[in-house]
């Protein structure tokens, strides 16, 4: 499940990248870049135990 949510994060920040830099920003792609930064803070917060 964390692996998932990591290729999530991924995923909405190369969609974000793609998106400001192709497309007029618009307030959904921001969206998605904050729903990126979260996953990839909630993936760091819960790291798995070495």
């Amino acid at each position: 499940m964390e692996d998932l949510l990591y290729i999530a994060a991924i995923v909405l920040v190369i969609l974000w990248a793609i998106g400001f830099f192709v497309y007029s920003t618009t307030a959904l792609i921001h969206v998605l870049l904050v729903l990126a930064v979260i996953a990839i803070v909630l993936r760091v917060i819960k790291g798995k135990k070495i």
